[in-house]
């Protein structure tokens, strides 16, 4: 059972996300281990300070090198120990399913303030994971994020796996939109197609509806999709042409490299 350790100063924080929800079926099922650790019973000061001015200046304050060793020297957790700050690589659906992969787990440390000493990162981090390009008050939201992503892909977390197979990014592309009861809901109807019984056509509007959903809002999603002529056509048809020509293009200049 893979155990995902998590480093942090408030450890109520990812107590209370992953107590509930799929993640806390999961835990409950012995599917997986979710445990914060407090970085603050690694300290030795009567006020459990975990932070202090940084050399050279500058605005705020900066997290102790001594918690965080104490408690990975203390912990010897096992895999990979992951920061999340915003300088990281971008975190994606691939990266989850690397993480999920890892029959031992992983190990997240969540900064504060203006960060961490630079001599945690140099020395204890195998890897610096962002979330995207803004800042937070704090590494903990970014975490959980990585985690929720990891653990709906192990085994038997999801009651329904063949969700895995069609959700947005499995196939390069976003998923289709989706539609549920009543079928009119003021005067706004639910596709034909959708309640027509005709699975070849209900499938063949899937994916055009993908296809056309990535190019509205994902357009940087196409380079690395695998479009069919009729995918080409459809775009094409709705004003995409643009985008055609750009993701030939991007294909023609890494093939020449």
């Amino acid at each position: 059972m893979p155990v995902i350790t998590v480093l942090t100063i408030f450890p109520s924080i990812i107590d209370s996300y992953c107590s509930q929800g799929v993640i806390g079926r999961a835990c409950a099922r012995d599917l997986v281990t979710v445990r914060s650790v407090d970085l603050r019973e690694y300290t030795s000061d009567v006020h459990r300070s975990v932070d202090d001015a940084p050399f050279g200046g500058g605005a705020g304050m900066l997290m102790r090198p001594e918690p965080v060793f104490q408690a990975v020297e203390d912990l010897d957790p096992v895999g990979p120990l992951i920061y999340v700050a915003p300088f990281g690589r971008p975190f994606s659906q691939k990266k989850a399913k690397e993480l999920a992969s890892l029959p031992e787990g992983f190990t997240i440390l969540c900064g504060r303030y203006e960060g961490i000493d630079a001599r945690v990162e140099e020395t204890l981090v195998d890897e610096v994971i962002s979330v995207g390009d803004y800042v937070l008050t704090g590494g903990e939201l970014a975490a959980l994020c990585i985690v929720d992503a990891a653990v709906r892909l192990l085994p038997h977390v999801l009651g329904n796996e063949q969700s895995l197979r069609s959700e947005s990014f499995e196939n390069g592309l976003l998923e289709h939109p989706q539609y549920t009861r009543p079928s009119r809901y003021r005067s706004l109807d639910v596709p034909d197609v959708l309640l027509s019984g005709h699975h070849g056509e209900i499938e063949r509007w899937k994916r055009r509806q993908s296809v056309l959903r990535t190019a509205r809002y994902r357009p940087d999603l196409l380079a690395s999709a695998s479009l069919s002529s009729e995918d080409v056509d459809l775009l094409f048809e709705n004003g995409y042409a643009y985008l055609v020509n750009e993701v030939a293009g991007s294909t023609e200049a890494d093939a020449g490299h």
